[in-house]
């Protein structure tokens, strides 16, 4: 005995197959940030935390760079020091967060690729803020019109943040 087997595949399923083929468009903020290096006694890597505004929308945190190496995850007792971010955000937020959390980093440019998933149409601010133990603490506003294929914003800070640039691509 011989056994056949037949397999027939539709339009709608040969239209979900192509669906679940294709790659999804995701938007990705291209940014970098100066930290300067400050000429203090006590020099501390800058607490980070970059998020993006739309009004009529929550705040969506994108990046938080803390001390994650500190024992008993200590790093996250200064968090909150993060003043403006804590206030539109962090505190409803639980770290580390997989994609969100990382390390503090050295002074000099910073370049970092952000994926913000699809964003919608419209005027949007990047806010970027930096507080250093011992220091001082500075937020930055890069403001940005999103069109659906690319844009970029630029500003600066005057202490704790230097030159800030983003691009926005599909």
């Amino acid at each position: 005995m011989q056994l056949t087997h037949r397999i027939v595949l539709t339009g709608v399923s040969l239209g979900a197959a192509s669906a679940l083929a294709t790659p999804a468009m995701a938007d990705t903020i291209d940014l970098s940030v100066a930290l300067p290096r400050l000429s203090v006694a006590e020099y501390h890597k800058p607490y980070v935390a970059i998020w993006l505004e739309k009004t009529g929308a929550p705040a969506r945190t994108l990046s938080v760079w803390y001390d994650q190496g500190k024992r008993n995850n200590g790093g996250l007792k200064w968090v909150n020091d993060l003043r403006a971010w804590w206030r539109v955000a962090g505190r409803s937020m639980t770290l580390p967060a997989d994609g969100v959390s990382g390390a503090t980093k050295a002074p000099g440019p910073q370049r970092v690729n952000l994926p913000v998933g699809t964003l919608a149409n419209g005027a949007y601010t990047l806010v970027i803020e930096a507080a250093r133990e011992n220091g001082g603490r500075e937020v930055v506003r890069v403001p940005f019109n999103w069109s659906g294929s690319q844009a970029s914003g630029r500003a600066a800070g005057s202490a704790e943040l230097g030159a800030v640039s983003l691009t926005v691509r599909r």
